[in-house]
């Protein structure tokens, strides 16, 4: 609607000459060591006992225009410091990173991108699903690798091969984000070195993978700035692309070719902070990310008076967190005003701290073309009604409130025009400025949207927090056995402490981490319940190569989705010496598959532990102290190594004579889901740990802890560290 913002000339912007230049009364001195995100806040906080209880004594708005002042002279001077150049922000391929208001990291596995069921990506529910919430995205980071790297050697460019349809239906998936207008970045980890090889330099295994599938960025994961050789590589083949650092940039010469990154934890003062890098270079667009955060107000507040875009993360390694309805309808305003000025949003001119008439209201302006956008964050809990801002005033220039659609008739106070309006308690406001002649194609449409959201104010809307609610798959009966059957073990019926918890990395105790069990009001981390179980039987050792030949001979089954199936297989048989080794890269449903012709199912979470612990809640199978004789060796490789034969430790054996739980294959269990999730619980561990990163999929040998393993589609699930046994009633 507007045009396309200049380039920022900051040495003539901020040079004055010596004797135009305001006298300064309150001197800041910025030292060119400001290396933190953000910046210094304007006014003088109290000393003690004040600092911390006295943020009502400062009286920021004395001296603003000197704050300004001395940061427009440390912006100058920061910028020949780094070297700055502007080319990459004048690059036309690369100008919608300016637009990019709200970004989204997706999971890969969220049911509302693929359905498992139909085998299909459904692009339009997920992004349908955003815009009735809060308006839509802009651009989707589809995250494809961690929390389940690890759990084998498949590295981060395996994982995106692995992904339905491979390479083919991730670039059509993508395609159908492009339908839509969604630009699409993919992710990549400089941490993942323990993995595969994949006998290419990182930055050229990126750049192949984003021009084989038509990504527009790259999202580096951990980075503090995407190392420029990624940009070249991809520019090299003709693909340039977006690179957005998940952490703030450090090595600030980044700033030039990294013309995005992610923001995080802006000080939640009575001051709103101002972003360092949207100061050194408005066109550097940040989203800001609080994965954690379950009351978004403050992220909000601080991107409005910013001017920059918001990351809405929602699933988060699987644990949903699902923006509270107030926020995500105060991102649906936010978002419509910035998507409708985005020059503004990006101009040289911007000022933080316009001056307001109001205690604990703050105002940024944005000024382009023949118009200015003022926005307004009331940091106080209360509503301020009245006077709040005055502006510069010519003859025929039209005001409007931005933020609730409706023309504003200014009281003129000599050469300045001044606005009366309500800001709800922590709530937002938007001032629209015209000059006499300016038009903004599209206005009218824009009040009148605007106007329409007003109508209910953002109070109205609750912000409370819900953890979804999750469900343990069914399975289903099969005929009891009167007797042990063939190479399965009886397990009496008896009472045991149920005690285990889940081994994510990330979620802290949050509720939602982990998974929620029938006797539960909601997934938690720790879990504990005595139990009473009826006699059992549950197979000796996992189900072998040989017997799952037999299987594959006698059914003739065969999945509809083959990829990665029996992977480590030759002419659709074990590999020679392999009989009695583990049957691994099967997914959930292939292991269903051979319970299900072989009579049995898979076992309940409970029942493993049960027959792999007893009634003592021992550690591990045989007792409380690791033996090495009892599991195989760890295998600290980059490549996986054939599984031990399942009877190749009987020292491993549980209290009922169980063998091969801990340390040599995870094994399939329990299957849970939510509306956005479907995960499954391993347990026991495998052999296989990666090395130099504690980001991988972590062990669990312990008896009281289990892994819980992100599903999307078999091609992806299944795994050379995986395997199952089965399980029957008994009579």
């Amino acid at each position: 609607m507007t045009q396309a913002p200049r380039p920022p000339d900051y040495h003539a912007a901020d040079a004055t000459s010596e004797d135009e230049r305001p006298l300064v009364r309150t001197e800041y001195k910025f030292s060119h060591v400001t290396t933190q995100r953000y910046l210094p806040l304007p006014g003088k906080a109290p000393g003690w006992p004040f600092a911390e209880i006295g943020h009502w004594k400062v009286d920021v708005d004395a001296t603003l225009d000197d704050w300004i002042a001395e940061l427009s002279d440390w912006r100058r001077e920061h910028l020949i410091r780094i070297g700055y150049d502007d080319a990459h922000y004048r690059r036309p391929e690369l100008q919608w990173a300016q637009r990019n208001f709200v970004h989204a990291q997706m999971m890969a596995e969220d049911r509302y991108f693929y359905d498992p069921v139909a085998g299909r990506y459904t692009v339009d529910r997920y992004l349908d699903d955003l815009e009735r919430r809060y308006g839509g995205i802009d651009s989707v980071l589809i995250w494809h690798v961690y929390p389940n790297i690890g759990v084998d050697d498949r590295n981060q460019f395996d994982l995106a091969a692995d992904l339905p349809g491979g390479l083919d239906g991730l670039r059509g998936a993508i395609a159908d984000f492009h339908r839509r207008g969604v630009r699409v970045f993919l992710p990549t980890m400089p941490w993942d070195q323990g993995t595969r090889d994949s006998g290419r330099k990182d930055w050229e295994s990126v750049a192949q993978l984003v021009q084989a599938v038509g990504a527009d960025g790259v999202n580096g994961d951990t980075y503090n700035g995407v190392p420029r050789a990624f940009f070249d590589a991809c520019d090299a083949l003709g693909h340039p692309v977006v690179l957005q650092p998940e952490s703030t940039i450090s090595a600030e010469e980044a700033l030039i070719w990294n013309v995005q990154s992610w923001g995080k934890k802006a000080p939640n003062e009575a001051i709103p902070p101002v972003a360092k890098f949207k100061w050194l270079e408005p066109r550097h667009m940040i989203n800001y990310e609080n994965r954690w955060g379950r009351d978004r107000n403050h992220d909000l507040q601080y991107i409005f008076f910013n001017g920059i875009g918001y990351n809405a993360w929602e699933n988060v390694w699987g644990l949903w967190n699902q923006l509270g309805e107030r926020d995500a309808e105060s991102l649906r305003r936010i978002a419509t005003i910035e998507r409708t000025f985005p020059a503004h949003f990006v101009s040289a001119d911007w000022r933080p701290y316009a001056h307001t008439l109001q205690a604990g209201v703050f105002a940024s302006r944005f000024p382009h073309t023949g118009s200015s956008v003022w926005t307004l964050v009331n940091r106080n809990e209360y509503e301020v009604a009245g006077e709040q801002i005055a502006v510069d005033h010519v003859d025929g220039a039209r005001y409007f409130d931005a933020w609730n659609g409706v023309a504003l008739q200014p009281r003129l106070d000599g050469g300045r025009a001044v606005f009366d309006f309500v800001l709800e308690g922590r709530g937002f406001g938007a001032v629209l400025a015209l000059a006499p002649g300016a038009e903004i194609d599209g206005l009218d449409a824009f009040l009148a949207r605007m106007n329409e959201l007003a109508a209910t104010p953002l109070h109205r809307y609750s912000n409370q927090w819900r953890a979804l609610p999750q469900r343990l798959v069914p399975i289903e009966p099969v005929a009891a056995a009167a007797t042990t059957p063939p190479g399965m073990i009886e397990i009496p019926a008896g009472e045991f402490d149920f005690v285990v918890g889940g081994i994510e990395i990330e979620g802290q105790t949050w509720e939602g981490v982990d998974v929620q069990y029938p006797w539960e009001d909601s997934a938690r981390r720790n879990h504990r319940k005595r139990m009473r179980l009826p006699r059992f039987f549950i197979d000796r050792t996992p189900v072998t190569n040989a017997e799952y030949q037999r299987f594959v001979i006698d059914s003739g089954y065969v999945p509809r989705d083959t990829h990665n199936y029996l992977r480590d297989w030759v002419d659709g048989a074990p590999r020679p010496g392999w009989e009695r080794k583990p049957v691994t890269w099967v997914a959930l449903e292939d292991a269903r598959a051979y319970a299900q012709w072989a009579g049995k199912r898979l076992p309940r979470e409970w029942e493993w532990q049960y027959a792999a612990q007893g009634h003592d809640g021992r550690r591990y199978p045989w007792g409380e102290d690791w033996r090495d004789d009892a599991a195989p060796a760890p295998n600290r490789g980059r490549r996986l190594r054939a599984p031990d034969d399942v009877d190749a430790h009987p020292a491993g054996a549980s209290p009922f004579g169980v063998l091969d739980l801990v340390g040599n294959v995870w094994q399939w269990s329990d299957e849970y889901l939510d509306e956005h999730t479907r995960a499954a619980i391993l347990r026991g561990g495998s052999a296989y740990r990666p090395q130099t990163s504690h980001w991988y999929f972590p062990q669990a040998y312990r008896l009281d802890q289990h892994g819980k393993y992100l599903l999307m589609a078999p091609s992806k699930d299944r795994s050379g560290c995986i395997g199952f046994r089965c399980a029957v009633d008994a009579a």
